[in-house]
Formats: structure tokens, sequence, C-alpha cells
């Protein structure tokens, strides 16, 4: 008797389940957490357009620097974003291009 198309379904769900360590999901779940937060996905967005100090990114989002400082922490941690120092102050910029890809890919799903 062949399979039933629910059945095929089933086994590749179960198939792709059991190739993902615990360790991945977990972390997968925690990087779905950082895009939780509308603050984060605004600062992501303002620097879509290349580097930016904390008090342009501020100026950008129309947030105070003590909430943005927290966030990019927050961003740089995850690995989302990075930062250099030039001069006194700090430059942020997209960690690469996953980041867009990946708001993007939300955008569209939430858009259909």
């Amino acid at each position: 008797m062949p399979d039933t198309e629910e059945k095929k379904c089933r086994r590749d769900i179960d198939h792709l389940i059991a190739s993902v360590s615990e360790d991945e999901l977990g972390e997968l779940a925690e990087l779905f957490k950082i895009f939780g937060d509308s603050t984060r996905i605004k600062i992501l967005y303002a620097l879509f357009s290349g580097e930016k100090n904390v008090t342009e990114i501020c100026e950008a989002i129309d947030m105070n620097q003590s909430a943005v400082s927290h966030q990019l922490k927050i961003l740089k941690t995850s690995k989302l974003i990075q930062s250099r120092r030039e001069g006194k102050s700090v430059v942020y910029s997209l960690a690469d291009d996953h980041v867009k890809t990946i708001i993007a890919m939300g955008r569209e799903h939430i858009e259909e």
C-alpha cells in the first residue's frame, strides 16, 4: 500500500527534527527571541543603510541613548551586529547580510 502524502510529510518532519540537536534548537529559539522586540528591529532597520554611532541610531529611531545602548548590547551578544571604535565613538553595523534576509523573509511572511 503506497504511503499517503500525510505519512511522507510526517516522516520528513521526523527526520528533520532528529537531524537537529537540542543545542541547535535552543540557539535557534534564542535567535528568534531577539527579533521579538520592536526596538531591536528598528535598530536593525536603521543599520540597513550602513554604519551608525549610538547618537545617529537614537536620532533615527527617536529613542534615548540608554534604551538604545541596552538593545545594542543584546544585538551584539547575539552576533546580529558588530562594532568598531572610531576615535572616541563606537560605530555599529549589521554583522552580515543574513540579518537583512531574515527580516525580509519575515516581512514576506506577514504580508501573505
